[in-house]
């Protein structure tokens, strides 16, 4: 297995409009056939020194193993999603991890 966890940071004038339509674009990401699980989400509110809640928009998703990602990354839902998208990230950290 392989997961792929992806936070976003989104710059600071986004409008709330634009966040919806960007929950939606990472729900299209189901449509890649090699995602075995997906996760959406936002930060909790959580207060402990150790957590992050800066970012914006988390995704985590599961793969049988890397060759499945490596489809995914390739995907043209996924390149679709980068291209619709991209202009609004301020920052991006990934962790992947088998």
């Amino acid at each position: 297995m392989l997961t792929h966890h992806v936070l976003f940071w989104l710059k600071a004038d986004t409008s709330e409009e634009q966040k919806e339509a960007f929950r939606g674009g990472l729900e299209s990401l189901q449509g890649v056939e090699t995602i075995k699980s997906i996760y959406i989400g936002t930060p909790a509110p959580i207060s402990r020194a150790v957590v992050d809640t800066t970012y914006t928009f988390s995704l985590l998703t599961l793969f049988d193993d890397l060759a499945g990602h490596d489809v995914y990354q390739e995907h043209p839902i996924h390149k679709a999603f980068l291209d619709e998208f991209r202009g609004l990230f301020e920052k991006v950290v990934i962790y992947d991890s088998h």
